[in-house]
């Protein structure tokens, strides 16, 4: 563990407050879930919650499927990390953080559609993996991560009405209702 050299006292109701440089650093926002843990050691830690997460191996098995039935690449994304991913290499992007580009994208919480001739946005810093569709997954009106559709040709086309969008936009809606009730 890293030691930060930031101490912070407990309120009388029990509240400690995250300094802004952590929170900016982890890309913790306003509302984000986190668990708490306690070791041995009488250390406590918190970590970031990502409800994408705890499905990973079935995110997994979903864009498996995608890609073998489909022939598409496609990444299931919490709101910070690639979660599960196929057609591109999984050791190479899974665990990944996004890019600050891709982030604005979930964000918006649209469809998004590249625009033929306009820039690439990466998946992640400094690979060669290209949006070509993404969708926000949201869940009880929060976005908990994203599903893209991805091309490693920076010349791709896309187009808003093509089947691939479709089975973006109805992964992240079936995605997005697995998380309720």
């Amino acid at each position: 563990m890293k030691a930060t050299g930031i101490v912070r006292r407990i309120d009388d109701l029990g509240r400690v407050v995250i300094p802004k440089e952590i929170r900016r650093t982890m890309r913790i926002r306003e509302g984000s879930p986190l668990e708490i843990y306690t070791d041995r050691e009488g250390e406590v830690i918190f970590k970031k919650y990502s409800p994408v997460g705890e499905m990973s191996s079935f995110a997994y098995q979903y864009v498996d499927t995608l890609n073998k039935v489909c022939q598409m690449s496609v990444a299931v994304t919490d709101r910070d990390t690639i979660i599960a991913c196929a057609g591109i290499p999984r050791k190479e992007f899974t665990d990944k953080k996004i890019s600050e580009d891709y982030e604005s994208i979930i964000e918006t919480r649209n469809m998004y559609t590249h625009k033929n001739g306009a820039p690439c946005v990466q998946i992640c810093e400094g690979a060669e993996a290209y949006v070509k569709y993404a969708m926000p997954i949201v869940s009880e009106g929060d976005i908990v991560g994203s599903i893209a559709c991805i091309s490693t040709d920076s010349n791709m086309m896309a187009d808003q009405n093509s089947t691939e969008a479709k089975l973006i936009q109805t992964a992240a809606s079936f995605l997005g209702r697995q998380f309720e009730g």
